[in-house]
């Protein structure tokens, strides 16, 4: 998939748990795990903006779209 989440390493960058931002924004963290493993086909408006407030980024910080050549 050319979309790559790029959630952990925000996190990490905060220094903030996964279990804390998902109580924050409302989301189990079954869910959460799942965006940041980036085994979702998508995300909802809303939740991207929780996750942006939350953790004070861009969602240009949390996905990036990866080109494949042709073949792959």
């Amino acid at each position: 998939m050319p979309i790559k989440v790029n959630l952990a390493v925000v996190l990490a960058q905060r220094g903030v748990k996964s279990k804390d931002l998902a109580q924050s924004i409302g989301i189990t963290e079954a869910n959460l795990s799942l965006l940041k493993q980036g085994k979702v086909k998508g995300i909802r408006f809303e939740t991207l903006e929780a996750i942006c407030r939350y953790l004070d980024c861009q969602p240009g910080d949390l996905l990036a779209f990866e080109s494949q050549e042709a073949g792959e």
